[in-house]
């Protein structure tokens, strides 16, 4: 999908701590319609919390968060996804007790346009048609690359303005994290707006139109992919040249 411009997703300043421990320092960044957006840095550096508190499961002590022009920080975690975020979760987070076909509806549970549910439906099942093989199956019995194709699946089923992806490539063989990066590049060009947190660098920048590295809770860089890729910092901290 082609950027617009328009800005969807925006970190004013955002400050967050675990009682004493403070853990984001003034992180602003922003993503605009169409782009993928990646956010890279080091273990405990602070990625998971930018996208727990953008979801409203950490709450900020500082700064502002914005959807569509919208203040969202300070809102309960349901009305934040209502309002259209979602997030493809580290280690994925599965109902292993449930069918493929019930974690999908659990998806869209806060929608109520039963039209577009299925729309919604069709298209995730035609993007992963081992899915629709297993759609009576337990969660819990798939494969861990068929469970990330239904963490994505899930997620996408609450028709997000924007998606949040925690680590996506993570505890893949090789061969499943390139598949998980196409389809994130399929999503995109669908028309879904994708906010990634990633360790794999190189595949990340391979993908995204813009990144921001958050090292110790700030953000050190911010440019686009390419000039990211081409960067002897990056070159020597992140992408092992």
């Amino acid at each position: 999908m082609t950027a617009d411009g328009a800005l969807v997703l925006e970190l004013q300043g955002v400050h967050a701590a675990y009682g004493a421990v403070r853990v984001l320092t003034d992180v602003s960044l922003d993503v605009r319609r169409g782009e993928i957006v990646c956010l890279l840095g080091p273990n405990a550096a602070g990625k998971t919390t930018t996208l727990r508190a953008i979801l409203g499961l950490t709450a900020p002590s500082a700064g502002q968060i914005h959807l569509d022009g919208e203040r969202v920080d300070g809102l309960p975690t349901p009305r934040i996804v209502a309002k259209g975020i979602t997030m493809v979760p580290e280690n994925r987070r599965l109902f292993a007790r449930m069918t493929v076909r019930e974690n999908l509806e659990i998806g869209a549970q806060l929608r109520n346009d039963a039209e577009g549910i299925q729309r919604d439906q069709s298209r995730v099942l035609e993007m992963f048609p081992r899915l629709q093989e297993r759609l009576s199956q337990r969660a819990g019995t798939l494969s861990g690359g068929e469970q990330q194709m239904l963490a994505i699946g899930r997620a996408l089923m609450a028709d997000p303005k924007v998606l949040l992806m925690d680590e996506p490539s993570m505890g893949l063989a090789p061969i499943l994290v390139e598949q998980v990066f196409r389809t994130i590049k399929e999503i995109n060009a669908q028309g879904t707006t994708i906010f990634l947190v990633e360790q794999n660098a190189k595949m990340a920048l391979s993908i995204a139109n813009r990144g921001y590295i958050l090292r110790t809770g700030e953000i050190v860089m911010a440019d686009t992919a390419q000039a990211l890729r081409d960067s002897p910092q990056m070159q020597e901290a992140y992408l092992g040249g």
